[in-house]
């Protein structure tokens, strides 16, 4: 028999995952909801690329609902997994298209706004992309991870599969990586000295 799906929202990962594994599909519906919009935003801001984004997002998923039956608990967090095979699908993915160039990727377009927010935001956003595609690869998932995601630095560690103090020193040495490519910036962008 199966929950009210108001009532799966309260429920956490990976009780929700081992319902799906016995055959609850309101189960699989409430994770899918939660989960998708954090995974595809993960492998947008790793690939800059919305159509690789979304079949990275969906194979991610697809690995979760097949491991869900063998899924252990507390051995690691839904979410925590979840990012790391996201991150290792996203990684093949840039290994596979190395020598495309970057503009020849297209910028993902916001329809909520106006033309002329549009077309800053799709500037900052390009801006971003390139300066995060130019850090080496462990920088640019540990800033993501923590500035974009919002992800404390003993999940990243635990994602990443490296100590705190790596995380501290990966997202330190990326922040300055990208001040210095995007100070120059500034005025260009739209971001006033106020």
């Amino acid at each position: 028999m199966t929950m009210a799906f108001d009532a799966l929202s309260d429920l956490a990962d990976d009780v929700l995952l081992r319902r799906f594994a016995l055959g609850d599909a309101a189960a699989a519906r409430a994770l899918t909801l939660r989960l998708t919009p954090r995974v595809h935003a993960h492998a947008m801001r790793l690939l800059g690329d919305r159509a690789e984004a979304e079949d990275v997002t969906q194979e991610a998923l697809l690995r979760l609902w097949r491991i869900a039956p063998d899924w252990r608990e507390g051995e690691a967090q839904v979410t925590t997994w979840l990012y790391r095979v996201t991150a290792n699908l996203a990684t093949d993915r840039l290994r596979k298209r190395r020598g495309v160039a970057l503009d020849s990727v297209p910028e993902p377009e916001d329809d909520a706004q106006g033309p002329a927010d549009r077309l800053q935001d799709k500037a900052r956003a390009a801006a971003l992309q390139r300066a995060l595609s130019a850090l080496p690869a462990r920088q640019r998932q540990a800033v993501v991870l923590r500035h974009l995601e919002g992800l404390g630095n003993p999940e990243i560690a635990g994602i990443m599969e490296i100590s705190a103090e790596a995380v501290e020193s990966l997202i330190a040495r990326g922040k300055r990586a990208l001040t210095a490519a995007l100070s120059g910036r500034r005025a260009e962008l739209g971001y006033d000295d106020d």
